[in-house]
């Protein structure tokens, strides 16, 4: 199974933000699945493009040694996710997550389940699955 992992945050979000909502994302969908899902899964790091030179992102990138796939905020206003109250216009007031993560995971993709929250509230992430692939 091969994993584009979406991420949200805000700007002062930080490396440990982002890995515990990843992390959580990923506890989530293990869950979901009924089998272990790990970071080995995950082929790439999506988020919106005005987004994509976060320091706490790139650090994380590095980190995990994935790169990073910006969306542009056409993209992900136009790509359905759940809505999101705290967000601004610019992006489509979609879970940026969520729609960043389907964008870059391409047209036969699937969320498994929601976007998981950072137990700061700072970071969200989702996970998007392409079928009939593997890790």
């Amino acid at each position: 199974m091969t994993l584009v992992a979406g991420l949200g945050f805000r700007a002062g979000c930080s490396v440990d933000s982002l890995r515990s909502a990843l992390q959580a994302a990923l506890q989530a969908a293990s869950a979901h699945q009924g089998e272990e899902l790990t970071i080995a899964h995950v082929r790439g790091l999506a988020t919106a493009a005005d987004k994509a030179h976060h320091p706490a992102l790139l650090q994380l990138a590095a980190e995990l040694q994935l790169d990073i796939h910006p969306v542009s905020l056409l993209i992900l206003a136009k790509t359905p996710s759940s809505p999101s109250e705290n967000l601004p216009d610019r992006y489509g007031n979609h879970s940026v997550a969520e729609s960043s993560a389907l964008a870059a995971a391409g047209p036969v993709a699937a969320l498994l389940g929601g976007r998981s929250i950072s137990p700061d509230r700072m970071a969200t992430a989702a996970l998007a699955c392409i079928e009939n692939t593997s890790p």
